[in-house]
């Protein structure tokens, strides 16, 4: 995580290219390189060979790639740092932005951690000013952030009375609907009360598909227990499906989140809609940024949403108390995605000082 300030040297090198044609391959190299894990992720997914990975490896960089060749500019000056700040913005935001991975901006949380906003748009002047005939002192206020941010850094930290329950369960997490894998996932819940876990949160996808029987065996199970279990599941309807987050209790179960952006292609799929067919999961895009276990204000993200910009951004306008951030990396095995994923979480608790609790299954 401490070497994510290593992505504020793109906009230098952008800036700095000779010719159009290089802005694309430094542009296409950046992306790439972040992406690096997606051609055997896919593989993995879809138990094929890796060339359809390729391929969406490739197809995936080309709205960010796009944007900034358009932008590029040979002409020196404040001129070339608005052409900057443009696919910056454009990156970061739907449409471009859904596809907008490994933003330089996530960066800001090792440069100025508990700076909140401020380390934020510090962190923007600079990848502004990198861009300028002034980036030699841009990069030197840079790098004095970030020596001091490693030299004093610690992890962030968990919420007092809440615990991530990280699986290795693989595919088989979303696919066993056995009675046998949620009782085994309530006893571990009551081992975790008993040692004085409130809140108990369980990866994407640990429940399946939720259904009335689902909630009313979870609220058996946790009967005369206070605690609250916050767990990745599925709600299937007429139009497809959503990818949830339930919370559950003794007393109440229900929906607390609905995915705001899921993983494109592989699960949103918005051409079947269009096409009349149905299916996949839909995309709630910028609906319910916080939401409330008990009394505590919570930034909730699911799997993709960690990766990419906006999400975590309209969150934070809401001052949550807490992130909670949830994984199904199962596909990941052998690729740098989820270590990436638990990074860029990171980086934006500590930019903003916030407690974090993850849960990931591999």
């Amino acid at each position: 995580m401490l070497a994510l300030p290593l992505a504020v040297v793109f906009p230098a090198l952008w800036a700095m290219s000779p010719s159009r044609t290089v802005a694309v391959l430094v542009s296409s190299g950046y992306f790439l390189a972040a992406a690096r894990g997606l051609p055997q992720g896919v593989a993995n997914f879809y138990s094929a060979d890796p060339w359809p990975g390729y391929l969406l490896w490739i197809a995936a960089s080309a709205s960010f790639v796009a944007v900034h060749a358009v932008a590029w500019t040979r002409h020196p000056g404040r001129g070339r740092a608005l052409r900057y700040f443009a696919p910056a913005v454009l990156t970061g935001l739907p449409p471009f932005g859904i596809t907008g991975w490994a933003h330089p901006l996530t960066a800001a949380g090792v440069l100025f951690p508990g700076w909140g906003w401020w380390g934020l748009l510090a962190t923007a002047a600079g990848l502004l000013v990198l861009t300028t005939r002034f980036w030699p002192a841009a990069a030197i206020g840079v790098g004095g952030f970030w020596l001091w941010s490693a030299a004093t850094w610690t992890e962030p930290k968990l919420p007092e009375g809440w615990m991530g329950v990280d699986l290795e369960q693989g595919q088989l997490l979303a696919r066993d609907r056995s009675l046998e894998h949620h009782r085994g996932l309530i006893a571990t819940v009551r081992i975790f009360a008993s040692q004085g876990a409130r809140v108990v949160v369980f990866p994407e996808s640990a429940l399946g598909f939720w259904t009335p029987t689902i909630a009313r065996l979870w609220q058996e199970g946790l009967n005369e227990l206070e605690v609250t279990v916050v767990a990745g599941a599925a709600v299937i309807d007429g139009q497809g499906y959503d990818n949830v987050m339930v919370a559950v209790g003794s007393s109440a179960a229900g929906i607390l989140y609905k995915e705001r952006m899921p993983v494109p292609v592989s699960m949103w799929q918005p051409w079947l809609r269009w096409t009349g067919q149905g299916g996949g999961a839909q995309a709630h895009l910028f609906a319910n940024p916080v939401v409330e276990v008990g009394t505590t204000r919570i930034a909730p993200l699911i799997c993709y949403e960690q990766l990419i910009l906006w999400p975590v951004l309209q969150s934070m306008l809401q001052s949550p108390d807490v992130i909670v951030a949830t994984g199904n990396g199962w596909w990941t095995s052998g690729t740098s995605i989820v270590p990436i994923q638990k990074a860029s979480v990171a980086a934006w608790a500590k930019l903003f000082d916030l407690p974090v609790v993850m849960a990931f299954n591999t």
